[in-house]
């Protein structure tokens, strides 16, 4: 397997968030600016304002410990103020080709767990009226659930009479989505989000699709100044070598990330260097071999934290082949984080930014 896998966030559980010791296509496309300030952290500044923590200079650890206590909580922070009012009807294009017409928002479904945060975190969650399995918040935990595994149930979908539909390209199968649109119902399709500067197009996309533009701007402002903040501490020197490991011990799946693995760039923005990236893997992900390792030599790996537990916690993880007789498996310098926040690619992304640069950069 050298694609990209479908990457489950499963059941809401603790983040654990430690380095253990021992060691779119669309055509009308998000403004430009904002996908630079998101991707290279310059200051977003402006109205909108949010009830997000404090930009203010801190150290990485303090920066770190704030954003763990509130990913523990496992809510979200919406943006400050009224919730928007939705203008519509909109036409927008949908990343499956067609052209979609939004005239009502007021039953909104996203069918994926990091568009569901930005409705949320845009201040529409009142309208929301199911989730998918990946939606893990607090505020989605009641929800009806509409997809067992990762497939869509139109019937589910269509029993709770949703105005608009939000869903990803590879959201399916196929032939629920025509039956949801065959219903009369609106759905628009977005790309998957892989890096961080696809936060700020699925955020302008969302807003508009919605009805509430100037909110979407408000809220991509106020990632781009939460994440200048988190690089803000960033320590200067050597940048470590950090390799993302998707592992499932259950189904023998043993995955090391590369390029486009959606890791990459988490790990870039905190300050250090794809391991696999580096050692050539232009892949987003390649069975794990100990040549493979031998050659990406992590000071540090990351991992999902379900993915941690189904390899036995560290002490299995060193006994895969090549991973102990690297610096990360010799020093046990492990980082591993919820499934469904670390490659969530969404409003609480600049929270996961503040804890890898603190974790990976710890001696």
């Amino acid at each position: 397997m050298t694609g990209r896998p479908h990457l489950w966030a499963g059941r809401p559980h603790r983040l654990s968030g430690t380095a253990h010791p021992g060691p779119r296509r669309r055509r009308v496309l998000a403004p430009l600016a904002l996908a630079l300030a998101l991707l290279t952290g310059a200051c977003g500044g402006g109205g909108g304002g949010s009830s997000a923590p404090d930009a203010s200079p801190a150290s990485a650890g303090e920066r770190a410990a704030a954003a763990e206590k509130q990913l523990a909580k496992n809510t979200l922070v919406p943006l400050e103020g009224e919730s928007p009012a939705p203008k519509l009807p909109v036409t927008v294009d949908s990343s499956d080709g067609r052209e979609v017409t939004v005239k009502d928002a007021s039953r909104i479904l996203p069918l994926n767990g990091g568009v569901a945060e930005i409705v949320f975190t845009l201040g529409l969650g009142d309208r929301v009226v199911g989730r998918d399995i990946t939606a893990t918040f607090a505020e989605a935990k009641k929800l009806p659930q509409v997809t067992k595994a990762h497939d869509v149930s139109a019937e589910s979908v269509l029993s709770l009479r949703p105005t608009v539909v939000l869903a990803d390209t590879d959201t399916g199968p196929g032939e629920a989505l025509d039956q949801i649109r065959d219903a009369g119902v609106p759905v628009v399709v977005l790309e998957p989000a892989s890096e961080l500067a696809d936060v700020t197009t699925r955020t302008t996309r969302i807003a508009e699709a919605l009805g509430v533009p100037d909110a979407g701007k408000a809220l991509n402002r106020r990632m781009s100044d939460e994440l200048t903040a988190a690089r803000a501490a960033v320590p200067e020197g050597s940048k470590p070598k950090v390799a993302f490991l998707y592992m499932r011990g259950s189904a023998a799946v043993y995955l090391i990330g590369g390029k486009g693995s959606g890791a990459d760039s988490l790990i870039e923005a905190a300050g250090a260097v794809d391991a696999g990236k580096e050692a050539g893997l232009d892949k987003p992900f390649t069975p794990i071999t100990s040549e493979a390792l031998v050659r990406a030599q992590p000071d540090v790996i990351l991992m999902m934290t379900k993915g941690l537990e189904s390899v036995g916690g560290i002490d299995g993880l060193v006994d895969i082949p090549g991973i102990g007789q690297t610096p990360a498996g010799m020093n046990r310098r492990v980082v591993d984080m919820e499934d469904g926040v670390l490659l969530g690619y969404g409003p609480r992304t600049p929270l996961v930014i503040d804890i890898l640069v603190d974790r990976i950069h710890r001696a």
